[in-house]
């Protein structure tokens, strides 16, 4: 099973009732798994609008006495701080599991946040796997203790235990336990003031709790000569590797807890060595907390890792910089193929758009109508598909830093230049859901004059294709009950149409005003799942094209390309029939090859 899958699946053998979550690599499969059991459970789950409300869903079930779970990826948790923080106060009447998925390497993210730093600061336990099967074992292991402490219980996972597989033993899914009713006790769940002092000194009471309770979980300890390797969750995996290729004796303790550690454990293991070293992935949490705990117990034995620059710092562990790290603490050489090998640099490969997206015609249509108007924006960008409208040849995202950021900087770059600068925020439609609303909010109270562009795919694509709001919620109609004046929506796919109400909206941000514009045309990927009789593939005459470049330079579809003559090619086996590229053709080349308006017609009611 996928690791995500084997989360999932444990989940519900352990009689989980309410699931929730917002959608983000490498956390997504989870909750998709959920739902494709929901059925023959009788689960409730959802996709949430962003990661608070996906928190406060499962957080209010488990309140209320049902086994609840939320998932999401690590900067999600950022979002979800709030409630986070509270329900440690509050504690829950059942299990709480709150699953972030982190991201070392930053193969999806915009950074590598160690949400292990999260249980330290907020007073909840952080469960670390290894595996697949080791995720499936701990799930259950999670909910039990949340539900017998009656705390929420923080899972780590990261990349290479999301997105690996192994096989992973299963048993029948349980009944879900849901609560049977809401019992109020507002002197635990109202964090008014006064509540929450009190509160907070029962908090540093169970935390005292939690502490004696993680020594007794199955930790493994191997006992096995005068060094000591402490490792927490998928480090585990290259330490034992990494030792059988270095051949020495050495004793290992691998923590499910990193966040608290089993302090009476490490003592009594370290006591035993006369060097230890640690090993994790990403910062060095466990390492903190050992020499912590080692300077409390007046043990004098060095330690060695990450803070002393023996593993990495940034981007994933690997096998080979782990036996690196660990040869160099033990002071021993590299022998055989490791010590041998040869670091290959794969060649660069920068992701395009897909054939058809329809953001590569919003981002075209931009660069001509701003070119027009002589007009040269800052491009405040959002986390989305359309973030790669950084790449050439649109280079139309100069600011890109988190969800909904796009409306937020681009105000704040408005006001600290005096208003003096064009700003042009470009935000998908499920990120403007997520996060971008109170922004919006901020810019029509304070008069923002500026151009938003909601990028809406009609799925949360990037991610790979669950809902979005949009599906029901119309974006502009949102757009004008919160006040902005003028709001337009087009198809990116009538180029013509779309520039002249581009030229519009650009000129009420000339005269000073708000203006929003809904690019909306449904994902290509997701418009031709399942409809691949029904696509209308386009191609070009030869005799036609006179080698300009166009389409393949300024559209950048990946199934345009030129020949040796620099005449256009479209790929069949790629072509979704956006038809876009015919329509910029200044030489009426690019033609489809049937019914192009019917197939297009289909793909706009998505």
């Amino acid at each position: 099973m996928l690791g995500n899958h084997a989360v999932a699946h444990a989940a519900l053998e352990a009689g989980l009732a309410v699931a929730a979550g917002y959608p983000g690599t490498p956390s997504s499969e989870i909750i998709e798994y959920i739902i494709d059991h929901s059925r023959e459970t009788g689960v409730y789950v959802e996709w949430s609008s962003n990661e608070k409300v996906a928190y406060e869903v499962a957080y209010g079930a488990a309140l209320a006495g049902a086994k609840a779970l939320v998932s999401m990826k690590h900067v999600g948790l950022n979002v979800a701080m709030d409630p986070l923080m509270s329900s440690a106060y509050t504690g829950v009447r059942n299990s709480l599991l709150v699953i972030t998925a982190d991201d070392p390497g930053m193969w999806s993210s915009q950074n590598e946040q160690d949400n292990r730093w999260v249980g330290l600061h907020a007073h909840i336990p952080v469960i670390e796997p290894y595996s697949p099967q080791n995720a499936a074992d701990l799930v259950k292991l999670s909910m039990s203790m949340s539900q017998r402490l009656n705390h929420p219980v923080l899972m780590r996972l990261v990349t290479r235990v999301s997105h690996v597989r192994e096989p992973v033993k299963v048993c029948e899914f349980s009944k879900p336990d849901y609560a049977q009713g809401y019992l109020k006790d507002p002197s635990h769940h109202a964090l008014v003031p006064s509540n929450a002092r009190q509160l907070k000194g029962e908090l540093i009471k169970r935390w005292e709790s939690i502490q004696y309770a993680v020594e007794d979980l199955p930790h493994e300890y191997v006992n096995d000569g005068r060094v000591l390797v402490i490792t927490s969750g998928v480090a585990y995996n290259y330490v034992k590797e990494a030792l059988r290729d270095l051949e020495i004796p050495v004793s290992t303790l691998n923590v499910i807890t990193p966040v608290p550690l089993p302090r009476r454990l490490i003592a009594n293991a370290v006591s035993n060595s006369d060097k230890v070293v640690v090993v994790e992935e990403g910062d060095p949490v466990v390492e903190f907390q050992v020499k912590e705990v080692l300077y409390d117990e007046g043990i004098r034995v060095p330690v060695y890792g990450k803070a002393e620059g023996f593993f990495t710092r940034v981007g994933e562990l690997t096998l080979m910089n782990v036996e690196e790290g660990l040869a160099k603490a033990l002071g021993v050489e590299l022998r055989g193929m490791r010590s041998n090998a040869q670091r290959i640099d794969v060649p660069p490969r920068p992701p395009v758009f897909c054939p058809g997206c329809p953001h590569a015609a919003s981002f075209y249509e931009l660069k001509i109508t701003t070119a027009k108007a002589m007009v040269k924006p800052v491009f405040s960008g959002d986390i989305g598909c359309y973030s790669l409208g950084i790449n050439p040849p649109f280079n139309e995202q100069d600011v890109l830093t988190n969800m909904g950021s796009s409306i937020g900087l681009g105000m704040g770059i408005l006001r600290g230049t005096g208003g003096r600068q064009f700003i042009i925020a470009i935000i998908g439609d499920s990120t403007f859901f997520h996060a971008g609303l109170p922004a919006l909010v901020n810019a029509v109270y304070n008069k923002a004059p500026m151009l938003v562009i909601v990028m809406d795919n009609r799925f949360t694509a990037m991610t790979g294709g669950q809902p979005s709001p949009t599906q029901v919620i119309d974006i502009a109609a949102v757009a004008k009950a919160i006040g902005v004046k003028y709001v337009y929506t087009i198809d990116p796919f009538n180029v013509k149409e779309a520039e002249a109400t581009l030229s519009d909206a650009l000129r009420k941000v000339k005269d000073g005003e708000l203006a929003l514009v809904v690019m909306k045309r449904a994902c290509a990927l997701e418009a031709s799942r399942g409809r691949s009789s029904l696509i209308v593939k386009f191609t070009v005459d030869p005799d036609a094209c006179k080698a300009c470049g166009i389409c393949y330079n300024l559209i950048a579809c990946p199934a345009i390309a030129p020949l040796e003559n620099r005449k256009a090619w479209i790929d069949p086996n790629m072509c979704v029939g956006c038809s876009v590229c015919a329509q910029v053709c200044p030489y009426n080349a690019i033609k489809p090859s049937g019914n192009a308006k019917e197939w297009l017609d289909k793909w706009a009611e998505m």
